[in-house]
């Protein structure tokens, strides 16, 4: 009796489960293309709990690139080769935020931030990038203070365990990413961190944005490990990627979860894609692609089972023009899409920008490569602004265009907004940073009206606290709320004038009435000047050190030569 009741339950469980994979799968279908509602600015606050913060990562901001026992990751090697960084720069020291992190702490606390998004670097800890063996204790300690520290100041700690620093080790000797035994090591580190952390962060983010490792990492090598296997690596990669990921949380899920009360997500950076012309169908399909083979290549297997069909179409396809045997694309095993189906407590979503989409051909002579794959053009409106990196137009419909489209392609799964931010690239530096506070106001807005659409957003990540090193772009752009001075030794931060226009929107959960949100950016302002004045005054400091440093200990010697001098001729006389 029991028996037969425990197996009808599994039976009922299953059924609902399926109707359930049906709904999410049909939901795809409900996203409108053609409405695209461009509504004047909303005035109202975002739902009681929702959590506010900033983000960081170990390499961009850490420095202490080879102190305390740290291993070799693929970013240090790669950043080391000359002309693969602009001018050479290097995140060998970057914020010094391995000694500066209580610092950077109190600025949170002045901000008033909820949380704090940070990752851990993999061979800071496991220097080998192998558990078995040897376990960095100072590496272990650095993260323990910095979480603890964290708590002490009510700001809960939201962990990503690989954000593109791989152990040079593990490039070495098995390929990186390329190599399917990666899924056990990342297994073992995030299970160590899983051992060692998880008692205090519930918060955790397996992979940072697989996308720029899987296509700048193997495709165009831009980025470490700087590989070039067109057509081939970055699929082969994200394969990998996504099944580390599952395993990760399948195992948080069966050994820790009972204990600790945590939740496994991914973070998945995509830009919007809109269709050039909403009245053409080819558009209209074009840019859904361009989301598939964006977000959908990671998020539709880890929702669904399995990669979108119009990737499996698109490069079966051309697979099979360019004469070869099977898809460049992997295949899931049907065990492994059950395996990896469900494996997300919540989304992390980083967006920044949006192109217009259209129809474009590419013949298979044209060579393999995932961009040909996609047969499309991304194109961008010259009217939109774009203050910093060459790539980052803002756009802000876009932003609720694309929370829309996942609450109707994936069930509407619980988000969090993990990256969200904007550069500047400029000679001369502004602290009072206009276009950020507009930025800002405008995609934070755009989100609020996608939570009135029914979007289940948790919560906010401003990228980035600070100005870091931009990967390949060195320290040549800017998405930091605090100004760094890399030029000085020391790295002071100087806030720029969007630090208190945020402070506001936090203060107030949102934007409670025109005349309250106009005057944030007039306060903001008046208070930027007084850094402006302290950042002029900065290389006259700077000098002084020099002088203090240098000058100071020459003319020491010179006075302690001289004197020697004239000691040995008293001497002589005396003689």
């Amino acid at each position: 009796m029991t028996q037969a009741r425990t197996m009808l339950q599994r039976g009922i469980l299953k059924l609902v489960h399926l109707l359930a994979l049906v709904l999410c799968v049909s939901a795809g279908g409900d996203f409108d293309w053609t409405k695209n509602e461009k509504t004047s600015f909303y005035y109202g606050t975002f739902p009681t709990g929702f959590s506010w913060g900033v983000g960081s990562s170990a390499y961009q901001t850490e420095g202490a690139w080879n102190t305390d026992g740290k291993g070799m990751s693929i970013w240090d090697v790669f950043a080391h080769k000359r002309g693969k960084i602009s001018l050479n720069e290097t995140g060998d020291s970057s914020c010094e935020g391995y000694y500066k992190f209580k610092d950077d702490i109190n600025l949170m606390k002045e901000m008033r931030l909820n949380h704090y998004r940070f990752s851990i670097s993999w061979p800071r800890i496991l220097p080998s990038g192998l558990r078995s063996e040897h376990v960095n204790e100072k590496g272990i300690s650095y993260y323990n203070e910095l979480i603890n520290s964290l708590l002490d100041s009510k700001i809960t700690p939201v962990v990503t365990l690989y954000h593109w620093d791989l152990p040079q080790v593990l490039q070495e000797k098995y390929g990186g990413w390329q190599n399917g035994s990666m899924v056990g090591y990342f297994n073992e580190f995030a299970s160590l961190c899983f051992e060692r952390f998880g008692n205090r962060v519930k918060h955790w983010i397996t992979f940072n944005n697989p996308w720029s490792i899987s296509v700048e990492g193997y495709e165009t090598g831009e980025h470490a490990p700087g590989l070039k296997m067109r057509g081939t690596g970055a699929y082969k990669a994200a394969h990998h990627i996504i099944k580390a990921h599952a395993k990760v949380w399948h195992t948080y899920d069966m050994k820790w979860r009972s204990k600790q009360k945590g939740l496994i997500g991914i973070s998945l950076t995509a830009d919007w894609g809109e269709p050039v012309d909403v009245s053409n169908q080819r558009d209209i399909e074009a840019a859904e692609r361009y989301i598939h083979f964006y977000l959908g290549w990671f998020a539709t297997p880890l929702f669904h089972g399995d990669y979108p069909q119009v990737m499996k179409e698109y490069i079966g396809r051309k697979s099979g023009q360019q004469g070869l045997g099977a898809s460049r694309l992997p295949v899931f095993s049907p065990q492994e899409k059950s395996y990896i189906q469900g494996t997300v407590d919540f989304l992390g979503l980083g967006h920044y920008t949006t192109r217009y989409v259209t129809q474009k051909n590419y013949p298979s002579g044209f060579g393999d490569s995932y961009f040909a794959d996609r047969d499309l053009a991304e194109l961008v409106d010259p009217k939109w602004p774009d203050p910093g990196s060459e790539w980052l137009y803002s756009v802000p419909w876009g932003f609720r265009r694309l929370l829309n489209f996942v609450k109707t392609q994936y069930g509407n799964p619980m988000i969090y907004v993990t990256e969200n931010g904007v550069s500047e690239k400029m000679l001369c530096t502004d602290l009072c940073d206009d276009w950020r506070m507009q930025y800002f106001r405008e995609y934070i807005n755009e989100m609020l009206k996608a939570i009135k659409d029914g979007v289940n957003v948790k919560g906010y990540t401003a990228w980035s606290l600070l100005d870091s090193f931009e990967w390949d772009e060195g320290f040549s752009e800017r998405f930091g709320l605090y100004f760094v001075d890399f030029r000085n030794k020391n790295k002071p931060r100087y806030p720029k004038a969007s630090v208190q226009f945020y402070k506001r929107i936090i203060s107030s959960n949102g934007f409670p009435n025109q005349r309250e949100v106009e005057s944030w950016k007039r306060k903001a302002v008046e208070t930027c000047s007084s850094s402006n004045q302290l950042l002029a005054a900065d290389p006259l400091i700077g000098h002084m050190e020099m002088v203090t440093e240098i000058v100071v200990p020459t003319v020491c010697t010179l006075c302690i030569l001289l004197s020697a001098v004239f000691f040995m001729f008293l001497l002589r006389r005396h003689l």
